[in-house]
């Protein structure tokens, strides 16, 4: 059980369609966890979020969040690994949004801290909705206003977020940088919005994955997902495997379908992997 590393996608993999943890996959992934088995979760969520949706679960190592631009201690919240662009690269990204009427959310390390910085009046409906859901907790203090573009690329910016009101409003700017970043184009699984997410070219949930293997010593990777971002990770893994709620493109890479995130899928797979004699 040891030598492998089980990672799972969070929304629409193991969150169920209402965005929380049952009581049995709560307690299938700690007594796994318990047993000894290296379980983590790879998102496109930040820690802080992430980490209030899987309240129940007790991961006590590593994991990737930002679709892979950092890894996390699951306990103190610390980044142990982050990505980030280049100077040239945050100001080519934004000149590029900026030129199609865009105006992302830029997420960055400023003074030691995560945040991401929004401009109000420059937000279309989606993604002013999106930051109204961020902003009203009080241990999530990431959200930074800002009133010019010009504070935009403040601190080591590491990911943008475009949510747009339509597909047909962030596709041109996606064209122009698919080619020289990592590029996540694809729509909400709860809201439907359109979202642009731009990365790092070298980024993604698979070379996370592949870090925090070798930290582990871990020699196998399973992983399980349910969307486009998962691509990369299924391809990089030894057995990947799809829910019943994913992509086609997903389960046809799969080394198998599993059930839907709606009835346990993963944790009951786990359960039955990992503890084969369980119910004898």
């Amino acid at each position: 059980m040891n030598d492998t590393l089980y990672v799972s996608d969070l929304d629409g993999t193991l969150l169920r369609s209402d965005q929380t943890l049952s009581a049995y996959t709560c307690a299938a992934i700690n007594r796994l966890v318990q047993a000894g088995v290296h379980f983590s979760y790879a998102t496109a969520r930040s820690i802080d979020t992430a980490v209030r949706v899987t309240k129940g679960i007790e991961v006590d190592i590593p994991v990737i969040v930002h679709n892979g631009a950092f890894i996390v201690d699951s306990i103190t919240r610390r980044p142990l690994w982050s990505a980030r662009f280049t100077a040239e690269e945050e100001r080519e990204i934004y000149g590029v949004f900026e030129e199609h009427g865009l105006f992302p959310l830029t997420y960055a390390v400023i003074d030691g801290k995560n945040r991401f910085s929004y401009i109000r009046r420059k937000c279309g409906r989606a993604q002013w909705e999106f930051v109204l859901s961020r902003i009203g907790y009080e241990d999530d203090r990431r959200a930074r206003e800002i009133f010019s573009p010009r504070e935009a690329l403040d601190g080591d910016v590491y990911y943008f977020a475009c949510i747009g009101d339509s597909e047909e409003q962030l596709a041109p700017a996606y064209e122009r940088l698919k080619d020289r970043f990592r590029c996540i184009f694809a729509r909400d699984i709860y809201t439907d919005a359109p979202w642009l997410e731009v990365l790092p070219a070298n980024v993604s949930k698979a070379a996370a994955a592949r870090i925090l293997q070798e930290r582990l010593g871990c020699s196998r990777l399973v992983c399980f997902g349910d969307a486009a971002n998962d691509l990369p990770l299924f391809e990089a893994a030894d057995e990947r495997y799809a829910v019943q709620n994913a992509a086609p493109e997903l389960k046809a890479l799969a080394t198998g379908v599993l059930a839907s995130n709606d009835e346990d899928a993963v944790a009951r797979w786990l359960e039955a992997r990992c503890f084969p004699h369980k119910n004898d």
